[in-house]
This record gives C-alpha cells, structure tokens and sequence, in this order.
C-alpha cells in the first residue's frame, strides 16, 4: 500500500460507524490518502478498506503498513456484554494497534476516548479533563476504554513512554456525538419516545454537554494535526471535546424528539429508583441477555441524571479548535434529515445555554 507523493496517509478504524465515517470523509475531502480498518465496508468514497478487527494482528499490521499516522476509534460500544468481550476489543486491540504502529514507523497517533473514562457516577460541573481511571469508571465499557487510554497515552514518546519509533499520542474525548443517522443516541431516543418507552429521570434538570458530530470529526482532525504542529503541546495530554452549550436533559431529549417529529417525554421516574431499576436490569442482562440494549442500566440512569458539562479553554487554547455547528443548527439539521424544520431556537423556547 503506498500514498501519493506529498499526501499523508491516515489509517482511520472504525470508519463504517457514524464518528468514524465523518472523520475519514474529512480526511479524504482534505486531500490525505485514507484507508481504513473495520469489520465491514466504510462506504466512505475515496478510502481504501481493510476489513478486519483490530485484535488481528496480521490484519492490523497490513493496515498499519506505511502508514504516517492513526486515528483509532474502533471499540465495542454497548451498555451490557461480557467484560472479556470489551477487553479483547476496547484494551487488546488498542495494543495491539499501537504494537503494530510503532514497528511501521507511525509518527502520529490520536486515541479517540471517551468523558465516561473519568466519570465516577457524581455530577461534573465545569470539570477539567482529568486522568482516565480504570477502576473507577462506571461499566465495562468506560474502565475498558480508560484502560485503553492509559495505555495509548503511555505510548507517547516525550511523556517517558516506550514508544520506539518516536510515536507521539493525544487522546481526545468526544461526548455525546449526535446527528442525523445516528444510531447510537438519537435513534434509540426517538423510538423509545414514539413507544411512550422514555421518562425523564427526576425532574430532568441535570445539565449535559453534547457534541455534533461535525464538530466532533473537526475536533478529531484538530488532535492530529497539532501533534504534527506542536506535538509537545498535545502529546501525551487528553482533551474534552464538547459543543460547549449545556442543556438540560428535558431541553436536549425534546429538541431531538421534536426534530424527528415525535412526542417528547412527559412522565418521570425518581433518579434513584431509576439506578437500582438499573442495577437489577444488568444483573438479568448476565443471566440471560436480550436481542437490543437493556431498557436501563446503573451507567445510564446516573448519566441521564447527573451534571456533565466541561471547561473547554485548554481544548479550544491547545488543539486550536472551537465547534462551527451550534445545538440548534445541529437540531435544524437533524429536523431536515427527519423531512421537518427543526424546532425553534433555544431564546425562543425559554432556555439558556450555559459556556463551559
């Protein structure tokens, strides 16, 4: 596999979901020579495929080959599953991936995290991004990726790690990505609300930030960049990438189901009924699982009522990045991919925002 003469060649995994779709599209409109690793075809036009999984180490290292840099997004995303599962994939592939970039001669690696690496199930309000902690976190898939990113930031060459062939590593956290064809929040969101099958946990009140997914590709792209331009800046740091424009879960759950032209939530549940409801849910999940996504988890009812927003000064100052795409023009959109207009703006409906 060899990249034209003056292009990079970026390898993106995980490109056939919805953040890794928009990042590789990104790159290929950019002119970079893309290819990308996953389990089944991207569909984005103008990159190359390797399909694989990331725990494959003959596959990893045929993608890997001449590549200048990487921009890892492949994990197992789920609210339930076995934990050797999320290790083999969220911890082993990530090493893997990096085992193989360092013997190709990779110089540029972005680990795409996860806020829930450092959230311990209390409200973060204003809250800095703070070290990843594996035991700590909340659910498999939060201690598997801060595992993950231990391990990937460990890999930074000037941070003291062991990284051999210069490899130089930024972690970046998007939360909360959402748009139109999204199927990780915005689907499930709108038909549990068509299905009168999605309450507000309490009164609704907790703010969260969130983040569109084109400001999120842009954000991703930005951490790549800067450890080309500055990688003594970025490297070896992890940085929280938001829109910046906390809502309340009532105002953020109404907007995507007045977008998708459904009913919003109208009936609440008491928070803590909501965890313990939770707690039992998973512990059925174990003995027998389902064909979707539990109803509700411990992780998921702390996450849909606590306070997560973030200081965004480091990540704006450092990766030179602020979101083009605000909550309602993303609503907009999100109202036109539906066939709709889009709810009115947030003054309209009575609703501050709030600048992290």
């Amino acid at each position: 596999m060899t990249a034209l003469a003056g292009r990079p060649t970026v390898l993106v995994t995980g490109a056939s979901g919805l953040l890794g779709g928009a990042v590789a599209r990104a790159l290929v409109a950019r002119g970079d020579d893309v290819r990308t690793l996953q389990r089944r075809p991207s569909g984005v036009d103008g990159a190359a495929d390797v399909l694989g999984s990331v725990t494959d180490a003959d596959v990893v290292a045929r993608a890997v080959e001449g590549a200048d840099a990487v921009v890892h997004l492949a994990a197992k995303v789920s609210l339930a599953g076995a934990p050797a599962e999320f290790h083999e994939v969220n911890v082993g592939g990530t090493r893997t991936l990096l085992d193989a970039a360092e013997r190709a001669g990779v110089r540029r690696f972005v680990q795409v995290s996860s806020p829930s690496v450092a959230h311990l199930g209390t409200s973060l309000v204003g809250a800095p991004a703070t070290p990843a902690d594996p035991e700590g976190a909340r659910g498999e898939y939060a201690r598997t990726k801060a595992a993950a990113e231990v391990l990937a930031l460990g890999r930074d060459t000037d941070g003291g790690g062991a990284g051999r062939g210069g490899l130089r590593v930024v972690a970046v956290r998007p939360h909360l990505v959402w748009g139109p064809g999204d199927t990780q929040l915005v689907e499930r969101v709108v038909d549990r609300a068509a299905g009168g099958r999605l309450p507000l946990l309490g009164h609704g009140a907790a703010l969260i930030d969130t983040l569109y997914v084109d400001n999120a590709a842009d954000g991703i792209l930005a951490g790549l960049d800067r450890l080309a331009d500055a990688p003594d800046v970025v490297g070896g740091r992890a940085y929280v990438l938001t829109n910046g424009e906390p809502r309340t879960v009532a105002d953020l759950l109404s907007g995507i189901c007045r977008a998708a032209g459904v009913r919003p939530p109208a009936w609440r549940v008491p928070a803590g009924l909501a965890r313990s409801a939770g707690g039992l849910v998973e512990a059925l999940w174990r003995v027998r699982p389902g064909a979707d996504e539990p109803p509700m988890t411990r992780f998921l009812a702390e996450q849909l009522s606590t306070a997560h927003w973030f200081d965004q000064r480091a990540t704006h100052r450092d990766l030179r990045w602020v979101p083009a795409v605000s909550v309602d023009e993303g609503l907009r959109r999100l109202a036109a991919h539906y066939g709709g207009t889009g709810p009115a703006p947030a003054a309209a409906r009575g609703s501050g925002t709030h600048e992290a």
